[in-house]
This record gives structure tokens, sequence and C-alpha cells, in this order.
């Protein structure tokens, strides 16, 4: 073997060649296969971690090299020798109390028309191999993530043909990653956007104006079945070594649009509700009012009919006979008043066991809709000791939503806007549900009327909203009171009565 850099060679090519190799970490090797015998360089024993330049095939396999690819090295080395072909392993070799990586590269040494052994080199490829498999166990670590990530991902290059397609892609789109790759990301648009889009992309690349990439906006997808659905998409761009690729991370709102349907569908039944009711409360009252000046109005008639038997006149009978149609007339007015006043009057509501966390999240939803925007914060404490009450879910979501809308017109102009709602268990077996805001609470002694029909201090306000609130309360067998709270704003507590066992164990 010529032993090209060990550092016994005088000519000074020869210990800048020897110098070289070291710093980089490639020694020289010999296999005789009459022999079987390993000659190794200098710098090939530092990397095997021999103490002798020559080492025998065992002393190699069973000394040098990891145990688990021992059999992997000697059955190639033998295919090479028989093929007289070249040798190139990637191998975990034992030094230093550890396992590192080399790679040993070879070819045969042919003399006589005969192969005698090989001869190659041993690269140190320790740090290469580390940072290989960091960069695997990331990519890896990458694929899973986009492999059970909700949204899908779909990477594109310049020319808009899809590169990569994730799994969550192939359920959201319903084309399957065979069938997306190498087809352009406008096959899962709709229109005018699948026509328009390459023009979009061309006058991105031409101009660098930016319409989507980085902001991101609401657009319509569509399926390989033709349907349609709205979804968010987020571009980012990332600039590979002679192209770009944009990387597009989509959203289905479906589900988003199906709940905000809903929020609007209950929205409407409340407000529709929250009528009937104030309707309610109007024809009780003018029940009430009207009801006082018939009973006037007949017993008026009845006096005049008294003072007419007095006088002896001729259309005396006349006038005592149209007296006592119109007394009849008003009499029959006050009983129709009745009639009305009990169809408005408060009837026992239908009640049903309901989860008190759920009803007051969902009411949240309906009442508090552009509050983040309004900066106001949201605190929910809930008693698990009181979860189940007895209740109408819709009634008790009007009042509900009602104490929310209030508050947050409350703290419309405070610097500190919270609104908190907690829940605690009562000795009397009822719940107490209280609704707190930072806002400029109770003017005068506005508080003393809060609750009365028609009392409002807002501007546009009709003035039923806690008047029907109370009363629906008061039909749940509750009471309902407001007072002024530490911060300054307004406290509402109402209770209701809490499910008994047997009728939660029935709910479930």
């Amino acid at each position: 073997m010529q032993s090209g850099d060990d550092p016994e060679k005088p000519a000074a090519s020869d210990g800048l060649a020897q110098h070289a190799a070291r710093r980089a970490g490639i020694g020289a090797w010999t296999y005789d296969r009459s022999t079987c015998e390993f000659v190794a360089s200098t710098n090939a024993r530092a990397l095997f971690g021999a103490a002798v330049p020559h080492l025998s095939r065992e002393t190699f396999l069973n000394s040098v090299l990891d145990p688990d690819v021992r059999n992997a090295a000697s059955g190639a080395m033998d295919s090479a020798l028989a093929a007289e072909a070249d040798l190139d392993l990637q191998l975990r070799i034992l030094r230093d109390g550890g396992k590192h990586w080399v790679r040993l590269i070879g070819e045969p040494v042919i003399a006589d028309g005969l192969v005698g052994g090989l001869s190659g080199f041993i690269i140190d490829i320790d740090q290469q191999s580390s940072v290989e498999a960091s960069l695997r166990e990331r990519d890896e670590h990458l694929r899973s993530i986009l492999e059970t990530a909700p949204d899908g991902m779909v990477v594109i290059d310049e020319a808009g043909i899809m590169q990569s397609f994730s799994r969550a892609a192939e359920k959201m789109f319903g084309y399957s990653q065979t069938e997306a790759l190498g087809k352009n990301v406008s096959l899962l648009m709709g229109e005018p956007d699948r026509t328009l889009h390459d023009r979009y992309l061309k006058r991105y690349l031409s101009t660098g104006e930016r319409r989507i990439i980085g902001i991101g906006r609401i657009v319509t997808g569509q399926r390989s079945d033709g349907s349609t659905f709205p979804m968010h998409l987020s571009v980012g761009e990332v600039k590979a070594p002679g192209r770009r690729l944009f990387t597009g991370f989509v959203h289905d709102l479906t589900g988003e649009q199906r709940t905000q349907d809903r929020l609007q569908q209950l929205q409407s039944e409340l407000a529709h509700i929250s009528r009937l009711s104030a309707m309610g409360e109007m024809g009780s009252a003018l029940a009430h009012e009207l009801n006082q000046p018939l009973s006037a109005i007949s017993n008026y008639m009845k006096g005049s009919r008294r003072l007419l038997e007095s006088v002896d006149s001729p259309q005396t009978a006349k006038i005592e006979v149209a007296l006592d149609k119109a007394a009849e007339q008003a009499i029959r007015a006050g009983q129709i008043i009745r009639r009305l006043r009990e169809f408005v009057s408060r009837r026992e509501a239908e009640r049903r066991v309901e989860s008190l966390s759920k009803l007051i999240e969902e009411a949240s939803a309906l009442g508090l809709v552009g509050a983040r925007e309004q900066g106001v914060q949201l605190r929910l404490e809930f008693d698990p000791s009181c979860e189940f009450v007895l209740a109408d879910r819709v009634q008790l979501q009007q009042v509900m939503v009602n104490l929310f809308r209030n508050a947050l017109d409350a703290m419309a102009d405070s610097p500190r806007r919270l609104l908190a709602v907690k829940t605690r268990r009562l000795p009397s077996d009822m719940i107490e549900i209280q609704v707190s805001d930072t806002g400029s609470g109770f003017a005068g002694n506005s508080e003393s009327k809060l609750f009365q029909p028609f009392y409002t201090t807002k501007e546009a306000g009709m003035g039923v909203g806690l008047s029907i609130s109370r009363t629906i309360v008061e039909a749940h067998g509750g009471q309902m009171r407001a007072e002024t709270n530490d911060a300054g704003g307004a406290t509402f507590r109402f209770t209701l009565p809490r499910a008994a066992d047997a009728d939660r164990s029935d709910a479930r």
C-alpha cells in the first residue's frame, strides 16, 4: 500500500497532503485478499481507532465495526471482490467509547488479471451524518405536523403547479395527493379565480404587489365533486435557490358559517320572543288602565238611569233603553279587556333540565357579538355543584342576552371593560347567577325604577327588557335584583331552582 499520508514521508508535498487529509478526516487503506489483512495509514488508523497499521479481517469486523453493520460490511466486501466492483459503504465504527459514522470507499486491486484485494479511502462523516439525522428528524416532525394539522397545506411553484398536498387538503378538496401533484392549483378554485389565478401569480412575480401573500383573506374553494365552500387562505413565500415556492394554508370556514347562521337564527328567535313579551307587558298594562274607565262609564250610566226615573217626560223610556244598552256594551268591553289580560298574564314556563354553564356560554356567543373588538374581557366562574337548573332555555337565554347587551352599552366609555358571570349554590336549593360589569352604574335613583315597565335610561330604549327579564325569572320561581358593585358598575343577581338529582339522571 502507498502510504502517502504517513508522517514518515520526507517530501514537503507529501507532508502537506498528509496534513490536508488529516484535517479533512481522510485516510487510506488496503485490503489484501490472500492474507485477509487490512493495512491502514496513520489517518486511517486514527479513524478506525486502531493502534497498529495491520488489522486482520476478523479484528476489523469484530472490533472496529458496530455489531449492527458487521454482516452487511462483510457481504459488501465479498461482493465487490467477486464482481470486481467498487465499494462504497457508510458504517458505524466503535471508537473512543462511542459510535462514529465513516464512509468506506474502495476499488478492486487487479494484478496479472486477478483481483488481489481492495484499496481506497476512509472518510469521517460523523458530523455530516449527525446533521443529516437532525434534518431527517426535523423533516419527519414537520411531516407529522402537516399530516395531522386540521388545516390543509398546498405548496406550489412559480407556475402555480402543486408540489405538495397534505392529508387535510385531500379530505378538504376530495382529491388524492396523486391526483393533485403536478396539476395547476386553480383546480381547487371556483370561478372567476380559476381562470384568473395564473394572471394574479404573474402580476405578483413581475410587480411584487401583494394581494394575498402574507395577508390572508376569505376565498371560495371548489371540491372534486364541483361543490364550493368558504375558506380562509394564508399564503407564505419561500425563495429557494433558483426558484420560488408558495405555501398556502387553507382553513375550511363551513363549520364557522353554519355556527354563524345558527347564531343569527337564535338572535332572530330571541328578538321575536322579546317583541312578543313586550307586547304582553303592554297588553297587560293597557288592560289594567282601560278596565278602570270602562267601569266608571258603566257606573255613570247606571246613575243617570236612576236620575231619569224622577223625570216625567215622554222621551224618558227611550233614554233609559239607550242608557241600558250603553252600560251593557261597557260591561262587555270590560269583559273583553279582562280576558285579554288573562291571556297575556304570566304562565308557567316550559321547564326542562338544562346545563347552566352551556346555557350561559351560548347566550354569551349571542349577546357579546363585537365585544372582543370593543376590548371587553369576559370572565366566567361556574360552581360545579350547581351545573343543572330547571328552566326554559330560550327564555333564560333571553334574560342573559339582555343583561349582556346592557353591560356592553354601560361599558362603552369605560377605561376598564370587564364583564364577570358567576354562579353559586344557595342554601335554599336555589342557584344564583351574578352578572357584573365595570360600566357607569346607576344614575340617581334609577336603581329603584329599573324593573318598571317602559322605564329606560337609554335614548333609543323601550324600557321593557329588564321588566321582561324579571317576569321570566319570577315565572321560574326565582327573584331578580340589581345593585352597585365595588367597581362602580352594575351587578344583577337572579335565582333559579336547582335541578334535583333524579331529574339530572333522567336528563342524561
